[in-house]
């Protein structure tokens, strides 16, 4: 082997050896940056989080299109996380789908539900994330207008996302034409129903198909007659309080005074809240009883273009005319979480809550769902529709407001008290009957508390 040959030999092996130094320098000087080598899979865990709702309906369609911006924004922040995002009918949601779930302990991670006594069994039996921390922590707890439906021995299960009113609607045109008054008390309200029927009116427009809106005439009456002290005694199972009193008995004669006059549109049980408020924006109705969420039906392309300068806002009529007419309405629809979350997918649902928590997204439920807001935030009542406008300055200028009754009473009582009184509307059950299923239904509930409370 020549010289040459041998020094080429030498720069061959020690030239290899003197590369892979250089290159595991590097390496680890990589490494020391804060680097990987590049065989190590340094991705973040894979999380996957379920998202149930109940925006499904033609109403919800805008407050629908700001959450799903909302869980877009979100996923692109955070490439590992996966929501699916998905909606369900909100009464199967609520009677069926949750209810069986929580029992199981395999509810969705996150979903919408309603605050008060449908949470409270949540609770007790520990199916709900304690939110106190994460609200404190984030600063939220003072940012809310209220959290009683969401507050249990001083504990947070779950957050209000909008608020709600209950005001009754009235075509102002259709009043003015027949000389109507506008009603203050329940008596100018009759006087009003009997004048829309004899000139062709349709006096309320209502669709009961998903059986709570009928409820809500029903506690409007029973607050009227009773006040608002009785109903807090039957959900607290005060002794000697009953469904059967006097008051309530006025009440459910009245409703069913209504029926027999027929003041609802015909097939209210089978009618959609979509098809009710048709018959409204139609003209063929002159009323229309339900929430500040169905307000954006009143335009669009199923109403005529100057329907919302039509609509007049006022409260439920009061018994008389020397009391202040109370609306019903509250904070009472949120997003709770399941308790069984833990570790980092725990971590990235809260995450989520921050995102749908914010000033922000609070404005865009005012202005482009025509929601109220849950938290306290400034905007513009002007710039949502004069419908709107007006619930808002109800709201303003009317402190006096109750919770909605089937938000109050247990879930076992009131899957009566809206069955009753559909049975009502198709001419099945008097007032007086219907009081004495509801009464036997509550007797049944404390009966079943207080036996768990014994044991």
């Amino acid at each position: 082997m020549t010289k040459k040959q041998m020094v080429q030999r030498w720069l061959t092996k020690w030239g290899w050896i003197l590369l892979y130094i250089v290159l595991m320098s590097g390496a680890v000087l990589y490494i020391m940056q804060g680097g990987r080598e590049p065989i190590e899979d340094n991705s973040q865990e894979k999380i996957t989080l379920t998202f149930r709702h109940f925006w499904i309906k033609e109403h919800d369609r805008p407050l629908l299109a700001i959450f799903e911006e909302v869980v877009k924004e979100y996923q692109g922040a955070h490439p590992n996380v996966k929501v699916n995002f998905e909606g369900l009918d909100q009464t199967i949601h609520r009677e069926q789908k949750l209810k069986s779930e929580m029992v199981t302990g395999t509810p969705p991670d996150m979903f919408v539900l309603f605050g008060g006594a449908e949470i409270e069994p949540y609770v007790r039996s520990n199916r709900l994330m304690d939110l106190t921390d994460f609200a404190e922590e984030n600063g939220l707890k003072d940012q809310f207008k209220d959290l009683r439906l969401w507050t249990f021995n001083n504990h947070i299960y779950g957050l209000p996302i909008e608020g709600n009113a209950e005001p009754l609607y009235y075509n102002r045109t259709v009043f003015n034409k027949l000389g109507i008054k506008v009603p203050g008390t329940l008596a100018e309200l009759d006087a009003a129903i009997v004048q829309l029927k004899l000139q062709g009116y349709i006096p309320f427009a209502l669709g009961n198909e998903d059986r709570w809106p009928a409820g809500i005439f029903a506690h409007y009456l029973m607050d009227r007659y009773a006040g608002p002290d009785l109903i807090q005694k039957l959900v607290t199972g005060k002794d000697g309080a009953s469904f059967g009193n006097s008051y309530y008995k006025q009440a459910f004669r009245h409703f069913g005074q209504w029926v027999h006059e027929n003041a609802f549109s015909p097939d209210s049980n089978n009618t959609s809240t979509e098809n009710a408020v048709r018959l409204f924006t139609s003209g063929k109705a002159a009323m229309y009883l339900n929430g500040n969420w169905d307000i954006n039906l009143f335009s669009g392309e199923n109403a005529p273009a100057d329907f919302q300068n039509e609509v007049g806002v006022i409260p439920f009529p009061a018994l008389d005319g020397g009391e202040k007419a109370s609306i019903a309405g509250g904070y009472t629809i949120g997003i709770g979480l399941s308790s069984s979350l833990t570790g980092a997918k725990r971590e990235a649902a809260l995450e989520l809550m921050k995102a749908l928590y914010t000033q922000e997204t609070q404005k865009r439920i005012v202005y482009e769902g025509l929601r109220i807001p849950s938290m306290r935030i400034t905007f513009d009542p002007n710039k949502t529709g004069p419908v709107f406008a007006q619930v808002m300055d109800l709201m303003e200028n009317n402190q006096q407001s109750f919770v909605p009754y089937d938000n109050l009473l247990s879930p076992e009582v009131k899957k009566t008290f809206l069955s009753v009184i559909e049975e009502m509307i198709d001419g099945g059950l008097q007032g007086d009957e219907a009081l004495k299923e509801l009464q036997a239904a509550s007797r049944q509930y404390w009966k079943l508390i207080r036996s768990s409370a014994i044991q």
